[in-house]
């Protein structure tokens, strides 16, 4: 009789992990124990050496679908004489850490369930398994045991209990099993809509009370299926938060919800019925449906279709819509069709669900915040007593394809290459956080901030590097009272405190003086924006970082050690290391931020600084005489005009000169509106000319056959494409230039700028066809949403 000890580091809690061990262990006659501890799963086990072989080689070949084994350590123990094999109760280490699971879509098993009107919990909003339901959301601390999670308030009636103990059931330790007995429940309450002109709010509460009557479990479900159908506004606690949903074929419905949510142009996420609900609205292959029906079930970006029902105002202007299946059971209570109990208030096919704030707020978690924060935004609210612990955001992806060299089955000498698609995350939360990244190398205790925008935070330790959830926009308090309370819940959560704190080089970020004053008397390290984004490509590619990569970071705004604004950066980089090798010649931003939001601002700038005439063009008709002279005026003299050198600004000035976008609702609209104007235009169009000169890329002959094309007439759509044509050059023959002069063949791909797939798309395709090795993001966005990774990482290897 041989033993060993067994010790497990991973996402092996809350994912049925125990019981799957102790059937295993029953299976090759194994005797000893399992149990979870702060830091891992620990196992005795007892048999026949060939026996302890095969289970242990097990435990990694049949592990839980939603598990996920980082390491595996054994050791040869005396025996003790175990005559069975058993669960112990958890045990609580000072100091040990490790993954928790993230929220997972309800699984078949309990949809099933759901529906079955013979099933004790028939359409219970709150069904869960082992496979599936809140994670991150509802735990407060670890080892992932129901006292240490918002379930704790709900004492389990005895057949839940039984389900809870019972080894062989799936339901086994769900820290979140529950029932209409014993769970949480579900109610309405009227919200405070103030029309247009009005603030009576008062009265418009009284006005909406009658019909939210809770005399039955399913009366809040029918009433809200009722209010949606009718075209009302109606706000939704789910998992991580609330939604504001409306009816996404109701045109009316949709524009209210803009003007309630001060939301004019930026697209709504729609939520639809099922997969032949998504199918009848947008174009769908292999890979898109891959991810709308996986477990993790994020928002996808989506080609629309001809003929589709999710009217206009959803995403106006544009030919996609981000699309996701519904992932809670309160949701498919909320679209289903089918059930006789529902059918008697029917429901829309598609939903408009977005997150349930003012723009720029974090997203609402609470009851009673809801109700102040979102009362004059809904007419009413769906609500439930589950706590939310962590807010979490729906994840957003867009599927783009990769080129891979398959064989040839009838000639093995040869190959062909084909276009294989995967998804690449552009906001990474629900389903996904706080899923670790695996650095290649042991960090100590690091907190890294993230940055301005779209900010993510990291917390990192030893090989693990856990991001938060997306967290928004620090450009407020609000913000930053989020940022704050995610921050030592994740500290409090993986038994971390941080020894050094990474943030970005800007001194004006909120995040700065946030990790300034966090710091106290710790290490801090600054880690430049582009270097940031650079190092996330490398971690996120699981690469040494041992041979420096060629990095096109670009994005809009990033700030350079000579204190100017960057945005169109070739570095070459690794982890502890970057050299600014090429860039965008520096052109002067007008108004600096005021820019961004007018972009035709920066097209004036551009054009005054490269002494390019542009009053003839139709853009600037319609603008102010004085305005504009103002603008020349600051560009020439360097006023209130930060020097720039950005792809992202680069794009908004094409889109202004081109008459497509001159002030924008949201960020990046102009770049999305001309990428979505210049597809199917891109093999009928050639490119405009620019130069490398040095470390510059010259632009003025780019802009000034921009301008020639507008005054001969030619279509935005025929600039878009000629100019994508020439971004994808710029970003080819930089890196040929690098790869000449230092031999290096890798290129990591990040910034924001990465986020257009059409330009993602022809850069890839023609690096490649030039011999390159190209890394795009997999796991973390290319955006600022993947900065504290690359701060996180540049930060470790400088203390390695």
């Amino acid at each position: 009789m041989d033993a060993i000890k067994i010790r497990i580091s991973g996402t092996v809690q809350g994912v049925g992990f125990r019981p799957f061990v102790r059937n295993l262990a029953a299976r090759h006659r194994v005797c000893g124990w399992v149990c979870n501890t702060s830091g891992s799963v620990e196992i005795a086990a007892e048999g026949e050496a060939a026996a302890l072989a095969a289970f242990t080689a097990a435990l990694r070949a049949e592990a839980p679908p939603l598990a996920r084994i980082d390491s595996l350590e054994w050791e040869a123990v005396p025996a003790a004489g175990y005559a069975s094999f058993e669960i112990r109760a958890s045990i609580s280490e000072e100091g040990g850490f490790q993954p928790v699971a993230p929220d997972i879509a309800v699984c078949p098993d309990c949809e099933r369930e759901l529906f079955d009107p013979d099933d004790r919990r028939h359409l219970y909003p709150f069904i869960n398994c082992t496979n599936c339901g809140p994670r991150l959301t509802i735990i407060r601390d670890i080892p992932y045991d129901r006292p240490r999670t918002s379930m704790a308030p709900f004492e389990m009636c005895p057949r839940c209990r039984a389900e809870y103990e019972n080894p062989d059931d799936r339901r086994y330790h769900a820290q979140p099993v529950a029932c209409p007995e014993c769970g949480p429940r579900v109610w309405m309450e009227p919200g405070m809509p103030a029309a247009p002109g009005s603030d009576n709010q008062i009265a418009m509460r009284a006005r909406h009370a009658s019909p939210l009557q809770n005399h039955s479990p399913y009366e809040p479900l029918l009433t809200a299926r009722r209010l949606l159908r009718e075209g009302r506004i109606v706000a939704i606690r789910g998992m991580g938060g609330f939604h504001l949903a409306c009816d996404a074929g109701n045109a009316d419905a949709v524009l209210e919800l803009r003007r309630r949510k001060h939301r004019s142009g930026k697209p709504f996420a729609v939520m639809v019925r099922d997969l032949a609900a998504a199918m009848t609205c947008c174009e769908i292959g292999d890979a898109e449906r891959a991810q709308l029906s996986g477990r993790e079930k994020p928002i996808v970006i989506l080609r629309r279709k001809e003929g589709c029902p999710v009217v206009e105002a959803v995403a106006p202007g544009n030919g996609t819509l981000g699309v996701m299946l519904p992932y809670s059971p309160l949701h498919l209570l909320l679209m289903h069709k089918g059930d006789p109990v529902l059918d008697s208030e029917s429901a829309p096919a598609a939903l408009v669900m977005t997150s349930g704030n003012l723009s720029e707020e974090p997203i609402a978690i609470g009851n009673d915040e809801a109700l102040a924060r979102l009362g004059p935004l809904a007419d009413a609210f769906l609500l439930h007593d589950r706590e939310i612990i962590q807010r979490c955001d729906d994840s957003v992806v867009r599927v783009f394809g990769v080129r891979a060299q398959r064989a040839v089955p009838e000639q093995m000498q040869r190959s062909v290459p084909v276009q294989l698609k995967r998804a690449v995350p552009l906001r990474r939360s629900r389903g996904y956080a706080p899923a670790p990244v695996l650095l290649p190398f042991d960090a100590p205790p690091i907190l890294a901030v993230g940055g301005e925008l779209k900010n993510t935070f990291c917390l990192a330790r030893g090989r693990y590097a856990f991001l938060s959830p997306h967290i928004g926009d620090m450009e407020n308090a609000e913000t930053l009272a989020a940022f704050e309370e995610s921050v030592e819940r994740y500290q409090r959560l993986f038994h971390t405190t941080p020894e050094i704190i990474a943030h970005d080089m800007h001194p004006g970020y909120l995040g700065t003086r946030w990790a300034c004053d966090f710091a106290g008397g710790r290490k801090r390290i600054a880690v430049q924006h582009h270097h940031a984004h650079a190092a996330a490509c490398l971690a996120d590619n699981e690469l040494s970082g041992k041979d420096p990569v060629i990095a096109l970071a670009f994005d809009g705004t990033g700030y350079g050690p000579d204190g100017a604004i960057w945005g169109a950066e070739v570095l070459v980089a690794d982890y502890r290391h970057y050299e600014r090798a090429i860039h965008l010649e520096y052109l002067p931003l007008p108004g600096g931020d005021a820019a961004i939001r007018k972009p035709w601002r920066i097209a004036v700038g551009f054009a005054a600084a490269l002494e390019l005439p542009v009053d003839d063009l139709p853009f600037i008709r319609n603008l102010d005489a004085r305005e504009v002279e103002t603008v020349r005026a600051q560009a020439a003299r360097g006023i209130h005009a930060p020097p720039v050198s950005s792809m992202g600004r680069l794009f908004d000035a094409v889109a202004a000169l081109a008459g497509i976008c001159t002030e924008i609702d949201y960020e990046a609209q102009g770049a999305i509106e001309l990428e979505e104007l210049a597809r199917g235009r891109i093999g009928a169009e050639g490119e405009y000319p620019f130069a490398i000169d040095g470390e510059n890329i010259r632009v003025r002959d780019l802009l000034a056959a921009v301008t020639r094309d507008v005054r001969a007439g030619e279509s935005a759509g025929c600039i878009g494409a000629r100019f994508h044509n020439t971004v994808r050059s710029i970003a080819v023959k930089s890196a040929q230039t690098v790869r000449a002069a230092r031999g290096i063949r890798g290129v990591a791909l990040s910034g924001g700028v990465w986020q257009n797939a059409l330009f993602l798309q022809l850069a890839v395709d023609a690096l490649q066809e030039a011999g390159f090795e190209v890394y795009t993001h997999r796991r973390v966005p290319a955006n600022d949403g993947g900065l504290a990774l690359g701060q996180a990482a540049v930060a470790a290897a400088m203390e390695a």
